[in-house]
């Protein structure tokens, strides 16, 4: 399938796949969209502690790239798990213009590091931030009450609705500790009636620029 890199509403890159004319993250603006959806409404509900986070669809590496800053700004530890079954390719990674559009070009090397350590093992990538990257399908996922928070971040529903489907939030609640909490830029009536179904209670809140809602669901 053909990719290209693009430039978002706000100057960050993107991934774009003109077959399915899908992004991995919105054209209204990349970095935008994670803080919105991520970390305001995500990674913020936890400042006083110290957390676990899953992401799915890891990609890019921009939403383990900002919750990392964060981590550094906060002084607070995070083990953070990425799952991505196509992982993004080598040439692709040095052309995302991240550090430079958050302002932290002096930071570029630890980008780099997310995506060239290895998969399956757990590195240590700055004392606060420990990753494990997955190459895994999202209907293998098996953790049972192992995390805090997750980033729901798949490709949207019109190109694989088989991934908001309620089997992938059925093991979503699972994975998480009771009292987690996942969030999503999606708030479609199926999606928010699959998380319902396995158990979540939801809500809707204000969506990044360019989506009028997103959903967060806690177990």
């Amino acid at each position: 399938m053909k990719r290209e890199i693009i430039i978002t509403k706000d100057g960050s890159t993107t991934i774009h796949l003109p077959d399915w004319n899908e992004t991995y993250h919105s054209k209204f603006g990349a970095i935008q969209e994670a803080e919105h959806v991520f970390i305001k409404n995500g990674l913020d509900l936890f400042k006083e502690s110290n957390i676990s986070i899953l992401e799915i669809g890891f990609g890019t590496g921009l939403n383990a790239f900002i919750t990392l800053l964060e981590a550094e700004k906060r002084k607070q530890i995070i083990n953070y798990v990425g799952v991505e079954a196509y992982p993004v390719l080598n040439e692709e990674i040095k052309s995302l213009n991240y550090s430079k559009e958050l302002k932290v070009e002096e930071k570029q090397e630890l980008f780099i590091k997310l995506h060239e350590t290895e998969w399956e093992k757990e590195n240590l990538i700055t004392k606060n931030f420990l990753l494990k990257k997955r190459k895994q399908f999202f209907d293998k996922i098996d953790d049972v009450d192992t995390f805090d928070l997750i980033y729901f971040d798949a490709f949207g529903f019109r190109v694989q609705p088989e991934l908001w489907s309620e089997e992938i939030f059925d093991k979503m609640y699972k994975a998480l500790k009771k009292g987690g909490v996942l969030v999503t830029y999606a708030c479609r009536s199926s999606i928010k009636n699959a998380m319902l179904s396995v158990g979540f209670t939801i809500e809707k809140l204000p969506g990044a620029p360019g989506k009028r809602e997103m959903l967060r669901a806690k177990k």
